[in-house]
């Protein structure tokens, strides 16, 4: 063990030859740029509304201020209230209620803004508050705000030209290369010389679909002399189905894409997947940018030509609901308000790059955005269906349309169902009158009572009766409870109108309970006067559990029946008033009940023999059918909501105090025309997609032009991806990034020619080694050099799963395991891409986790890169690498690849290059023996698991963690 080790480390470090070391590798990150929006999106609204009152200006109970970082750092009588990183501050403990101390005092705050105050001190716990009570600003429509329009990012779109001669503009073959050898020459920089081609083939591989190439791939592409090998490989790519796929995921993790609800007692979205499959369509069929977002935002509004087009537009609005969201909450105001402000955010973010949230409470701090732009905004969502209310809400579903064929099929397919359902309970409640089953039947049907019924339903009632139906034995209609309120001012007096003459036996009719009372009194009034007759309402009766036996009276025309029920002062529960049997006194029990006698007929035992065959058949029809009918598609998607309107501003965010009422609309700052006028039918969704993808917005084709260079470059020209506001990054290329956008649009705003554009340039091509001089720009700002990337986590699983030959390439569908009703515990054992795995908010494959993949819980288009002992770990021991080393080498010693290529194929498969010469001494003395590597004398189950060895240190190496 110690010598396996001991080798394994030693052909890790050569593998990772020349300077290229971990410590190199890995960058240092600076100040996350979603601190400012964490803090003014969470921390300060709810400092605001439920801290301050008793920690701010006016009182500060245990000499604690919390309205400035002054007050939280100095603290009070118990010392500091946050310390920036320690996830034990005070604070935190006591919001937790895991102290003596629980605040808030009138409940606990929701999970999510729990876990957002951790995360902020995690982060730092950043709070620009500089002065006390600064805070308690009010939302003003017409304020100025911090940055106004000149900003860059609000200019209007331009197309500069290139910039031409330029030193060594030989380098340059496309527009591109002229903008960033022009920022090169600026700082003193060189660009540095093309990659080789293995370098080249594996970088394209990865950034287009995100899987090593073959090595039949490489060796064809470096061996052919064609000019325009590069140019054809790029269009193959481009037209592959893992185009969509690695391009996809790109977008889902910018759209917060997951699976389950996360928020409160997490919910599974069983039909998300509709969405995920919509993305990679579009991406892999070319759909215009602009149009993909109208689709997502308005997809419902859309005309469509046929039943498919139909099908992806409404799946796409599924876009609007696959947030974090907490559908347990009570407060249907308050949850509909913050479902409205993740589509604001997520909307801003995703495709305008603006942290638009930030003016829920109020003006934005550092935005040209007031907080009537946001409530012009929350009116167009609020005035969509999103949500369908009950104790737990739940998110909107429409029902997909099909062709005229399927659609005729399934209707006349629906129609059978029903017909036979009907049929089945018509039997079961036929079947359960005769047997008196009250197991099956809550209702004792009148007719089965041979005998005078006065039901509750024609009684004279005095107060506040309520009705109910809920328990099981009740008879006719419903029966009647007093609430257990008012007592001695309620009853109920069931009278007959004269037709039970002579002398009879009387029953009362209740449903039992623990909450009932055990002296409710009965009074009978007959020819010899008024009997009390009291009853425990609490015990069962005794008579078929539903009837309680009054004694025999005697009626008269003169003193016909009458029976009353009264609430009396003192009762010790609720008092039930159902009905009053009257029998003539001579009838027995089983003449009287005759459906719940165990003495049945002939003729009922006969029928219900002949019942429960039928009804036997009739659930094996249904069953038939259940199984063999088409079912009717569903989607996640949004509606028009059926009362459209305009919304007041919510003061400090607290939607129960209500300002002035916004027209729906845009933001003002990009905005070029009036919104259109909206009537009393339209949400303003479709006018809200128009105007964000219209040419002259100057937000929208900026920020994806930059999405699509970080996803090619690994650096965006403006680094903070989402934020293009004046706490984000301003660009390093402003000229560029324009140039960019515009031809995005010039080009039908064609992602695959964007893409297409970049990869052919020089830029893209270059070296990631570090050219003399050009240490002087180490984050790599001005693309004097490609930048070295890390494997995503869904390349690194994708890849071993390819290298073991393991990986299934089956395209879309469900992708959570029918019958999973939680994400807790769930088993992440399915080979296919990792597009397709379950993304839960709480629940994550274990390579995710470790290797930094989109947090779903919040709208996240740059990844965090970290270099943590878990990852190295991850590689040696957990059992995938295990698992498809061991079928690399079983496959390698199997195929007709030649001893003495064996090396060259197990390198260029894992890391897209045949080693070096030192590589392959080491190699051969270290595991293979003496000309081993050229033998075939080895026994084979030896051989296996020293190559199992090899391909398992080859992929724990930094040339295969990262992309030169």
């Amino acid at each position: 063990m110690l010598q396996r080790s001991i080798t394994l480390t030693i052909l890790a470090l050569l593998i990772s030859a020349g300077d290229r070391t971990c410590a190199e590798v890995a960058k240092t990150k600076g100040v996350d740029p979603q601190q400012v929006e964490l803090f003014e999106k969470f921390i300060r609204p709810t400092l605001v509304d439920q801290c301050e009152k008793c920690h701010g200006e006016e009182r500060q109970r245990g000499g604690l201020r919390l309205d400035s970082r002054e007050g939280w750092t100095q603290g009070g009588d118990s010392g500091p209230a946050v310390i920036p990183g320690d996830q034990e501050s005070l604070l935190l403990e006591v919001i937790r209620y895991e102290s003596g101390m629980e605040m808030p005092p009138r409940g606990k705050l929701p999970e999510a803004t729990i876990q957002a105050f951790e995360k902020w001190v995690t982060l730092g716990a950043y709070d620009p508050r500089v002065e006390a009570n600064e805070s308690h600003l009010e939302p003003q429509s017409n304020s100025p705000s911090p940055v106004d329009g000149s900003y860059w990012s609000f200019q209007p779109l331009t197309k500069p030209e290139a910039p031409r001669h330029v030193d060594g503009e030989q380098w340059a073959q496309t527009e591109i290369d002229y903008f960033t050898l022009h920022k090169i020459n600026e700082n003193n920089l060189t660009p540095s010389r093309q990659a080789d081609k293995e370098t080249l083939i594996r970088r394209l591989y990865y950034d287009l679909i995100g899987l090593p190439p073959t090595v039949e791939s490489i060796k064809k592409f470096i061996n052919s002399d064609d000019p325009n090998a590069w140019e054809r490989l790029i269009d193959e790519l481009l037209n592959r189905k893992e185009f969509g796929e690695r391009w996809g995921r790109h977008w889902l993790d910018v759209v917060r894409f997951a699976e389950s609800s996360g928020g409160g007692r997490t919910l599974l979205f069983p039909d998300a997947w509709r969405y995920r499959d919509y993305v990679i369509d579009s991406f892999n069929r070319g759909t215009p940018y602009n149009e993909f977002l109208i689709e997502q935002l308005a997809g419902d509004l859309m005309e469509s030509e046929d039943h498919l087009e139909r099908q992806r537009q409404i799946t796409a609005t599924g876009f609007l609901l696959l947030g974090p969201t907490n559908y347990e909450m009570q407060d249907k105001d308050i949850l509909e308000m913050d479902v409205v402000d993740e589509q604001i955010d997520t909307i801003g973010k995703s495709m305008m790059g603006m942290t638009i949230g930030c003016a829920r409470c109020h003006d934005h701090k550092f935005d040209p955005i007031p907080t009537a732009d946001y409530y012009a905004l929350a009116g167009i969502f609020k005035s969509t269906r999103s949500l369908i209310h009950s104790n737990v809400s739940t998110w909107n579903k429409v029902q997909l349309p099909l062709d005229s064929e399927q659609e005729t099929f399934i209707t006349e397919q629906e129609k059978i169902l029903v017909s036979l359902r009907e049929d089945l309970r018509n039997n079961k409640e036929k079947i359960s009158h005769l047997q008196g089953d009250q197991k099956n039947a809550k209702q004792i049907q009148i007719d089965t009572i041979n005998a005078v019924v006065l039901d509750d339903v024609d009684a004279e009632l005095i107060g506040t009766w309520k009705e109910s139906t809920f328990t099981r034995g009740y008879v006719g209609k419903r029966y009647l409870h007093d609430d257990n309120t008012g007592q001695g001012e309620k009853s109920v007096v069931f009278s007959d109108p004269g037709t039970a003459i002579g002398t009879f036996k009387l029953f009362a009719s209740y449903t039992p309970g623990v909450n009932r009372s055990s002296k409710v009194t009965f009074t009978v009034r007959d020819a010899d006067g008024e009997t009390n007759v009291l009853i425990n309402q609490r015990q069962t009766p005794a008579i078929h559990k539903s009837f309680h036996e009054l004694g025999t009276f005697r009626f008269t025309e003169a003193t016909p029946a009458r029976i009353t029920v009264a609430n009396q002062a003192g009762q010790d529960g609720v008092v039930i008033a159902d009905s009053i049997i009257l029998a003539p006194s001579s009838q027995s029990l089983d003449q009287t009940f005759p459906a719940f006698s165990s003495k049945k007929t002939a003729e009922q035992q006969k029928e219900i023999e002949s019942l429960k065959s039928l009804i036997k058949s009739l659930e094996a029809k249904v069953n038939e059918q259940q199984k063999s009918s088409i079912k009717r598609p569903a989607a996640m998607a949004v509606a028009e909501s059926d009362k459209p309107c305009d919304i007041a501003i919510a003061i400090r965010g607290v939607t129960s105090e209500k300002g002035e009422i916004v027209k729906r609309g845009v933001l003002s700052v990009a905005t070029w025309e009036d919104f259109p006028e909206l009537d009393d039918r339209q949400s303003g969704r479709l006018q809200l997609a128009d105007w964000i993808t219209h040419p002259r917005h100057p937000l929208t084709a900026r920020v994806m032009a930059n999405r699509v260079w970080y996803w090619m470059m690994g650096r965006g020209l403006v680094t903070s991806l989402d934020n293009f506001g004046s706490t984000g990054s301003k660009p390093s290329h402003p000229e560029l990034l324009d140039h960019l956008a515009s031809q995005f649009i010039e080009d039908n705003w064609s992602i695959k020619n964007l893409v297409k554009s970049i990869a052919l340039s020089s830029t893209y091509q270059q070296s990631s080694d570090s050219t003399q001089g050009n240490d002087s720009d180490p984050d790599n700002q001005f693309y004097a050099r490609a930048n070295r990337k890390r494997l995503r986590a869904e390349d690194i699983r994708d890849t071993l799963l390819s290298i073991g030959g393991s990986l299934d390439t089956s395209i879309g569908g469900a992708s959570i395991k029918e019958g999973t009703t939680i994400e807790y515990n769930y088993r992440f054992d399915s080979k296919r891409r990792s597009v397709y795995l379950p993304v839960f908010r709480n629940t994550l494959p274990e390579v995710f986790e470790v290797f930094d993949f989109a947090d779903p819980n919040i709208q996240q288009g740059r990844r965090n890169e970290s270099t943590v002992a878990s990852q190295a770990l991850w590689l040696m021991n957990h059992e995938m690498i295990l698992e498809q080393s061991e079928n690399a080498a079983r496959q390698l010693l199997s195929s007709k690849v030649k001893p003495s290529q064996r090396i060259n194929h197990a390198f260029l498969q894992t890391l897209g290059r045949v080693p070096t010469k030192m590589e392959r001494e080491i190699l051969e003395k270290s595991i293979l023996s003496p000309n081993l590597s050229t033998s075939n004398d080895l026994e084979l189950s030896e051989a296996q698991d020293r190559w199992t060895l090899i391909y398992q240190t080859l992929c724990q190496s930094i040339d295969f963690l990262y992309v030169n």
